[in-house]
């Protein structure tokens, strides 16, 4: 189950928000889970919220002028009975200092505080994505994982068909590595799953006669990607005998795949002799595009036939 402790959150994001620890160091250690994400009685992060309090709670200009203008004990009462087990921190935005209560009870329930002159509600923006990710739910395949134009491409098939052959040539024509082997898939939203790659793989490309190849030093950092949604998935296959069943020449329904229950647009490509993987790779991308901008040349194709055909009858 993902996880991100409060004080991995601190420094991933110290320089971006300019983030200042003021107190409750000692709760550093408190875990986000994905469990506790998935709560329906509370936000992940949020504006102060006394009623379904959020699991990191924002303070801004208009919610430190509430807690200023409270009796102390009242408000340091009311604070006390947010500053649960389950809550992560606080973070007062684009206010300084912090309201004098707020700091006391962060210091007696180690709660940590932090300050960023950030605002409120543009510090909230630039945290939720970086907190989808960090607590995204996770699982790894094999395949490359590819930036083809760019699109996200997963190439998967069966062992030594050619899929590291494959993302080669696809790099020298412009492409992004982002993973080689193994894929690690995190899904970052509904409709949404990220592929990265584990960082002992990180640059590589195994290729079967040429080992392991350093794509950062052979073709520079612009042959890289960090990470890529995957849009795409290219599967190769090599057919032989009479046993293999044809493929659709023309199909009417687009082959999918689930990809942590996202359905993932999928083509088969057969692998022969003679054929330019790489070219039918980007065509598929291409065409891909194009079908989502509304152009689907299969039934463009059907219906200039029928037409054909009705002219014909008569």
């Amino acid at each position: 189950m993902p996880q991100l402790s409060i004080a991995r959150l601190f420094e991933d994001n110290e320089a971006k928000l300019k983030l200042a620890w003021i107190a409750g160091e000692d709760g550093g250690a408190k875990e986000l889970d994905s469990e506790l994400t998935r709560d329906s009685s509370r936000g992940l992060i949020g504006h102060l919220n006394f009623i379904h309090p959020n699991l990191i709670q924002v303070l801004g200009l208009s919610e430190a002028d509430y807690l200023n203008g409270l009796d102390p004990e009242h408000c340091g009462r009311m604070l006390a009975q947010v500053a649960t087990g389950d809550l992560a921190c606080f973070i007062v935005a684009g206010v300084a200092p912090a309201p004098a209560t707020l700091v006391t009870v962060a210091r007696a329930t180690q709660t940590p505080l932090f300050l960023s002159p950030v605002p409120s509600v543009e510090l909230m923006w630039m945290l939720r994505p970086y907190l989808a990710r960090a607590l995204a739910e996770s699982t790894a395949v094999h395949g490359v994982l590819l930036d083809v134009l760019g699109m996200g491409v997963l190439i998967t098939g069966d062992s030594g068909v050619g899929k590291s052959e494959l993302a080669l040539e696809l790099i020298s024509r412009g492409g992004g590595l982002i993973a080689d082997d193994v894929v690690e898939l995190y899904r970052v939203g509904p409709e949404a799953v990220e592929g990265r790659c584990p960082a002992l793989l990180k640059d590589f490309l195994e290729v079967r006669g040429l080992g392991v190849l350093d794509i950062r030093a052979i073709f520079g950092e612009a042959a890289l990607r960090p990470r890529k949604n995957v849009k795409l998935i290219v599967n190769l296959e090599r057919r032989s005998g009479s046993d293999a069943a044809p493929l659709e020449r023309l199909p009417l329904k687009p082959g999918t795949e689930q990809l942590m229950g996202v359905d993932i647009r999928k083509v088969t490509i057969p692998v022969a002799a003679g054929r330019n993987l790489a070219v039918l790779t980007e065509a598929a991308v291409r065409s891909y595009v194009l079908e989502l901008r509304g152009f689907d040349s299969t039934r463009e194709f059907i219906a200039r036939q029928s037409k054909e055909m009705d002219k014909r009858d008569r």
